[in-house]
């Protein structure tokens, strides 16, 4: 997956509560095997005036014209500030494949679904937990200057406004080792493959009899 050290994005609000996944990527989009191409469907239902549909072309589609990620001024955006609770409901990976896919890097909330939470960590985005008062501020700042931007820098572990104000943010240290380093599950079992190599080398030269295989 990406690193991730400092981004500089412009930010884009979703001023609701209690978002749950099933919003954030609808489940007909399940159905798909690949683990790409679910951006395009992000936020489904609010995006779009039409029911959509796996496969379906983007561009034949009709735009809900009130919907914030369809408006010009967040046109580009990869930081999502949200409110408490984002990512509740089901525990579907799909959520931050979709978020990932659409082009946001981090996310900005109260609070967080704890499934949602761990499974961003493990798609290389940031989800950055503050306090209520501080997203608040923030919202009406975003409201307020259109061009809105926040540069997050995970090393440093703050967010630095437009004017320089820095916004200091927890991050547990294993999750920011991975992020930084651009290390998923499997990456990280990856950085062994030599000692894995040899363990398996080993074994089968003690106990040949493992290299066979049953008949089908």
């Amino acid at each position: 997956m990406n690193k991730f050290t400092v981004h500089k994005g412009l930010v884009a609000p979703m001023d609701r509560e209690n978002v749950d996944t099933d919003a954030i990527i609808p489940k007909q989009f399940l159905k798909s095997i690949r683990k790409t191409g679910f951006g395009e469907n992000l936020f489904d239902e609010w995006r779009y005036l039409d029911k959509g549909e796996p496969g379906q072309d983007p561009s034949s589609r009709k735009p809900n014209p009130d919907f914030v990620l369809n408006q010009p001024r967040y046109a580009g955006a990869s930081v999502l500030l949200a409110r408490k609770n984002f990512g509740c409901g089901s525990s579907r990976e799909h959520a931050p494949w979709a978020i990932d896919q659409y082009g946001f890097r981090a996310l900005i909330a109260p609070s967080y679904a704890d499934i949602f939470f761990n499974n961003c960590f493990k798609n290389g985005l940031l989800p950055i937990q503050l306090p209520e008062a501080q997203v608040a501020q923030l919202f009406d700042e975003v409201a307020a200057f259109p061009g809105y931007e926040l540069t997050i820098d995970l090393e440093r572990q703050v967010i630095v406004k437009p004017q320089g104000e820095e916004l200091p943010f927890e991050v547990q240290a294993f999750r920011k080792f991975c992020l930084i380093n651009g290390l998923d599950d499997i990456g990280l079992t990856l950085r062994y493959k030599d000692k894995i190599a040899a363990f398996e080398a080993e074994r089968l030269a003690t106990k040949p009899w493992l290299a066979h295989t049953m008949p089908v």
